[in-house]
C-alpha cells in the first residue's frame, strides 16, 4: 500500500501570490482557507523565529479543512544558536510552548541548521536522542519546562504520532555514520535539492523534502517538476530513486513511505503554482477537490 504524498508551500502569506494564487479581493485573514482547500501541506516557518501561542496555533488549524497537516520547524535556539547541544530544556519549552494545540493537524517537525554547522557525531546522537518520537514522550519532554511567558500546553489530544526531519547543509554531513544515526532513530534526512545538499538519502519511515529551485538555479522547468514528481511517487511507492546522489548506502528494499513536500526559498514567488503542477502530474487533489 502506497504512503500519502502530501505537496505544499513554506508559509502561505506572501505579497507576490496575492492576484495570483489568491484570488483578487481575498482578504488576508481569508489566506490560510484558501491555501489549505488547494494544497496537501504548509510548513510553519513563523516557529523558527520564536514560540508562537496556543491560540495561534488553534486558529490556524480551525481555518483549515479535516486531514490538512501542518508540519513546524524547530526553534532557532535549538539549531542556530545552542547548534545543538545542551538543548533538553529549550526543545521542553518549544514542544510546551503551543504547538500542541494543532492536534491532529501536527504534522512533522523539522529542523534546520546554519549552513557553518558541521558533522557532529556525539553531538548530534545527543540530540537525536533527545527528540520524541510518541504523543506521551513529547508530553513529557515538554513537562519539563520552565518557560513562564505563558502557560504550557501539555495536552496531546489528537496527535497520533511525533516525527522529525532533520535539514543539513554542510558537505561534513555526507557520512555514512550520520545515515545510520538518522536510521537509527527514525529521522527523515530533508531532500533539499540544492547544488549544495543534493543527495536523496531516505532515513525514515516518512519522507520529508524542500524543493528550493532546481541544483544550480532559481526555478523549475516543467520537466524539472516532472522528475521531481516521479521521486515522490517512488518513495511514496516504495520503489529507489536513481536520478541522484546518495550520502550513505542505497536500500534495496525500500518501504513505502508518505511524502511530505515543500516548494521553497529561491522560488517563492511560483511556490503554489509549481505544488499544484506537481499534484497535476500525479492524480493528486486539495481538500477543495481541484
Amino acid at each position: 500500500m502506497a504512503g500519502t504524498i502530501r505537496l505544499g508551500t513554506a508559509g502561505w502569506v506572501f505579497e507576490a501570490w496575492r492576484n495570483n494564487f489568491y484570488p483578487g479581493g481575498l482578504k488576508q485573514k481569508e489566506e490560510l482557507a484558501f491555501a489549505s482547500a488547494h494544497l496537501g501541506n504548509i510548513e510553519i516557518n513563523a516557529t523558527f523565529y520564536s514560540h508562537q501561542k496556543a491560540q495561534s496555533f488553534q486558529n490556524w488549524a480551525s481555518q483549515t479543512p479535516e486531514g490538512f497537516v501542518f508540519t513546524v520547524k524547530g526553534h532557532q535556539l535549538v539549531t542556530h544558536i545552542k547548534r545543538l547541544k545542551d538543548v533538553e530544556l529549550p526543545l521542553a519549552n518549544f514542544f510546551a510552548s503551543g504547538v500542541m494545540a494543532l492536534g491532529e493537524k501536527l504534522g512533522p517537525f523539522c529542523w534546520q541548521l546554519p549552513g557553518n554547522s558541521s558533522y557532529d557525531e556525539a553531538r548530534m546522537e545527543a540530540f537525536l536522542g533527545l527528540l520524541p518520537q510518541t504523543p506521551e514522550a513529547l508530553v513529557a519532554l515538554a513537562e519539563k519546562t520552565d518557560y513562564g511567558k505563558n502557560p504550557p500546553v501539555l495536552d496531546a489530544t489528537g496527535i497520533s504520532r511525533v516525527r522529525h526531519a532533520i535539514e543539513v547543509r554542510h558537505k561534513s554531513f555526507a557520512d555514512e555514520r550520520f545515515i545510520a544515526q538518522l536510521r537509527a532513530h527514525n529521522v527523515a534526512l530533508v531532500v533539499a535539492d540544492t547544488a549544495d545538499w543534493p543527495y536523496l538519502d531516505q532515513t525514515a519511515d516518512f519522507s520529508y523534502t524542500r524543493l528550493q529551485g532546481a541544483p544550480g538555479a532559481e526555478s523549475y522547468s516543467a520537466a524539472e517538476r516532472d522528475a521531481r514528481a516521479r521521486w515522490l511517487r517512488a518513495w511514496s511507492e516504495g520503489q529507489p530513486v536513481g536520478d541522484g546522489p546518495y550520502a550513505g548506502p542505497v536500500e534495496v528494499n525500500p518501504p513505502p513511505r508518505d511524502v511530505f513536500a515543500f516548494f521553497v526559498s529561491t522560488d517563492k514567488e511560483h511556490a503554489p503554482d509549481n505544488a499544484r503542477a506537481v499534484m497535476e502530474t500525479l492524480g493528486l487533489k486539495g481538500p477543495a477537490g481541484d
